[in-house]
C-alpha cells in the first residue's frame, strides 16, 4: 500500500533542533520530546516505514523571510526526490501577490500557513489578492483550531471560504487541533478535506473513526507532523484505528493523489 505522508517540516541542519524545540514550547508539551528536525532523520523514518512520498510544509514566522524559506524548500527538493514541497505566505508580507505567483512558477504544490505561529487570522483581508490567484490552482493547508486562540478557530475557516468558494482548503489536525466537535459543526457541509495529524493522542477510543466517517475517508490525508512526532508512533496510533484496508488506502494515498495531481 502507498503512503504519502501530507504533513511533515524539515529545517536546516544549523537550526533544525532549536526549531523543534521551539515547537514543543510552543504547544506546553513539557514531558514530550520532539524529533530533530532534520531532513536526515525524516527520510530514515520514511524507509522505515515504507513511506513513499513526504509533503513537507514551511511556515515564515516573519514577512521578510517568506522567499529565504520557500526556496530552502526548492534547494531541498533538489536533493531528495521523496519530498513533494509546499510554499508559505505570510499576511503582512510586501506582494504577496508576486510571492504566489513565484510559487506556482517555481512548482512548489500548495501553500501552508499556520496562523497561531503568524499572528494573523485565517480570513484576515490582507490574504485575499493570494487566495483569489490560488483559486482554481494551488490547495491551500492551514493549521486549525487551537483553543487558546481565535487566529485559526474553525469559523473564520467557514467564512474564508465562503468568500473563496473555488480554494482547495485542506484543514489540518481534523479541521481543529483540541477542537475536533466545534470545526465538525461548522465545516460539515464545506467542500474541504482533512488531515489526521496531532490528533490522535488526544482521541477518546472511536472518535477518529466516527470523523472520517462523518466527513468521508475520500476527504482525508495522512499526516505525522514530524519533528513534533515520531513517524514510526504516529504511523502506530493510526494502524490501530478500526478502519477498512480500502480507508485506509483512502487515506494513506489516493486523497493526496488528488490533491497533488500525482
Amino acid at each position: 500500500m502507498k503512503v504519502i505522508d501530507f504533513h511533515t517540516h524539515v529545517y536546516p541542519d544549523a537550526i533544525a533542533v532549536k526549531a523543534a524545540e521551539s515547537i514543543r514550547v510552543f504547544y506546553e508539551l513539557e514531558d514530550h520530546a520532539t524529533m530533530d528536525g532534520t531532513v536526515d532523520t525524516l527520510l530514515r523514518k520514511g524507509r522505515q516505514l515504507g513511506v513513499d512520498k513526504h509533503v513537507i510544509l514551511p511556515v515564515a514566522m516573519k514577512p521578510d523571510r517568506t522567499r529565504n524559506i520557500n526556496d530552502f524548500i526548492l534547494d531541498t527538493l533538489q536533493d531528495h526526490e521523496e519530498f513533494i514541497g509546499f510554499g508559505t505566505l505570510h499576511a503582512a508580507m510586501d506582494n504577496i501577490a508576486a510571492e504566489v505567483e513565484y510559487i506556482m512558477h517555481k512548482g512548489l504544490r500548495g501553500i501552508k500557513m499556520h496562523p497561531d505561529f503568524q499572528l494573523f487570522n485565517i480570513d484576515d483581508e490582507r490574504l485575499f489578492p493570494a487566495y483569489d490567484l490560488l483559486q482554481g490552482k494551488l490547495p491551500v493547508m492551514f493549521h486549525m483550531g487551537d483553543p487558546r486562540y481565535d487566529y485559526s478557530h474553525p469559523a473564520r475557516l467557514k467564512h474564508l471560504m465562503e468568500l473563496f468558494p473555488r480554494l482547495q482548503v485542506i484543514a489540518a489536525h481534523f479541521g481543529g487541533y483540541r477542537l475536533h466537535k466545534e470545526a465538525a459543526d461548522l465545516l460539515k457541509d464545506k467542500d474541504c478535506f482533512f488531515d489526521v495529524s496531532s490528533s490522535l493522542m488526544f482521541m477518546q477510543p472511536g472518535e477518529a473513526e466516527h470523523y472520517i466517517d462523518f466527513y468521508g475517508a475520500e476527504r482525508f490525508v495522512y499526516g505525522s507532523d514530524y519533528p513534533l512526532w515520531d513517524p514510526v508512533t504516529e504511523m502506530e496510533r493510526f494502524l490501530q484505528l478500526k478502519l477498512s484496508d480500502d480507508t485506509r488506502e483512502q487515506i494513506f494515498y489516493k486523497t493526496a493523489q488528488t490533491l497533488l495531481g500525482i
